[in-house]
């Protein structure tokens, strides 16, 4: 399932959620889907952190790296 599937599912649940409710099982995916959307989120932002640098008054150049938690 791509990123943009996901989040399309999500929004499904999202809306049922609001109008008619979910089952345990549609709650259950929910969360998946979230955790899942959630880890995509974090891995791009540590690939972006990754690749990022600062440049310092006196020209050196620190490249940031993200903390594993």
């Amino acid at each position: 399932m791509t990123i943009d599937e996901t989040i399309k599912r999500i929004n499904e649940l999202a809306h049922k959620a609001k109008t008619e409710g979910l089952t345990p099982a549609e709650v259950e995916e929910r969360e998946k889907l979230r955790n899942i959307y959630r880890q995509n989120v974090i891995g791009n932002l540590r690939a972006q952190l990754d690749n990022t640098s600062i440049k310092e008054k006196d020209g050196t150049v620190i490249r940031l790296k993200p903390g594993r938690s």
